[in-house]
């Protein structure tokens, strides 16, 4: 699933990436060694923010992500990724790891013009879509790319369950 989600997101050297959902910080990595590839001069390099709502798992993330050697390449960031992050929009590109109830606004208003994400989509449970999402021309086109199996998005704009 990663490798579908990563090709599906069209990435190239040099972007500015936002992961919704960190878990153990390894899908960030992968898109880091795409984006700010290791053989690449610093100063192309593109840059990934992850954002966990879990202060364990962002944690849990961070240590993983220096283990792997990406901290340079990677930002972990521990609050409601269904909100995004202002703080560094637009993005490039939007890489959601968690099942949201719909396409969350604010990640909408995030992405770049040209830009694309990439969400799944549906209700908490064993299925939902695969979004592709892309901005173009001010607006947001959606594109089906079959069914899958995430966890739920939680938070303000996600599914509301637990303490969320």
């Amino acid at each position: 699933m990663v490798s579908i989600m990563n090709e599906a997101l069209e990435l190239e050297v040099g972007q500015k990436v936002l992961e919704v959902g960190a878990g153990s910080g390894w899908h960030a990595c992968t898109v880091a060694e795409i984006v700010a590839p290791s053989n690449m001069p610093k100063e192309e390099w593109g840059h990934v923010y992850t954002i966990e709502i879990l202060p364990s798992l962002a944690e849990f993330a961070k240590r993983n992500i220096a283990k792997a050697g990406y901290e340079d390449r990677v930002t972990v960031i521990c609050k409601d990724g269904s909100e995004g992050y202002e703080e560094e929009a637009p993005y490039d590109r939007i890489l959601v790891t968690a099942a949201a109830p719909s396409i969350p606004e604010p990640l909408k208003r995030q992405l770049k013009p040209g830009g694309v994400m990439v969400i799944p989509v549906g209700e908490v449970g064993f299925y939902q879509v695969l979004m592709r999402v892309r901005k173009i021309d001010g607006k947001i086109v959606e594109e089906n790319l079959g069914g899958v199996a995430f966890v739920p998005l939680v938070g303000k704009y996600g599914h509301k369950i637990g303490r969320y």
